[in-house]
C-alpha cells in the first residue's frame, strides 16, 4: 500500500528529467560549464541567442520539416543530418538517437552543438541563428546572468 502512495511522487519525478524550459541565464551559466563561450570563435551570447529562437529554451522542443526530418531539443537539431529518429533517413553524425536531444539534461545536445558549429557552416547551419542573432550586438543575451 505504501508502495502504491510513493508512484506518483515517484512519476513526479521522472517527467522533472524529462524536459525543460531554462531561464536564459540558468542555460548561460550552463554553457559557460560546457565551454560554449568562444567555442569556435562563437561568444555565449550567440549560443543563447540561438537557443532562444530555436527553441525558446525548451529542451522537449520538436519540429516537423517539410522534408520528413524533424528537429529535436533546445538547440533543434535535425535528424536528416545529425540524429537519428527511426523515422527518416540520416546521416547520424553525431551518433545518436534524436529523442536523447529531449531530456533536461542537455549534455549530449552541447556535444553535438559542438560538432555542427565545426562543419564549414558554422552557426549558419541554424536558419533562426542567421536571420535573428547573426551579425548583431548580442550583449543583452547575458546581461545580468551571474557568470
Amino acid at each position: 500500500m505504501k508502495a502504491l502512495a510513493l508512484l506518483p511522487l515517484f512519476g513526479c519525478l521522472i517527467m522533472s528529467n524529462e524536459a525543460k524550459v531554462f531561464s536564459r541565464c540558468e542555460l548561460a551559466y550552463k554553457l559557460q560549464e560546457a565551454g560554449m563561450d568562444g567555442y569556435e570563435g562563437y561568444s555565449l551570447a550567440n549560443w543563447i541567442c540561438m537557443a532562444f529562437f530555436e527553441s525558446g529554451f525548451n529542451t522537449a522542443a520538436e519540429d516537423d520539416n517539410a522534408d520528413g526530418s524533424t528537429d529535436y531539443g533546445i538547440f533543434q537539431i535535425n535528424s536528416r543530418v545529425w540524429c537519428n529518429n527511426h523515422r527518416s533517413p540520416t546521416e547520424n553524425l553525431c551518433y545518436m538517437p534524436c529523442t536523447d536531444l529531449l531530456s533536461s539534461d542537455i549534455t549530449d545536445d552541447i556535444i553535438c552543438a559542438k560538432r555542427i558549429v565545426k562543419d564549414p557552416k558554422g552557426m549558419d547551419a541554424w536558419e533562426d541563428w542567421t536571420m535573428h542573432c547573426k551579425g548583431r550586438d548580442l550583449s543583452e543575451w547575458v546581461d545580468g546572468c551571474d557568470l
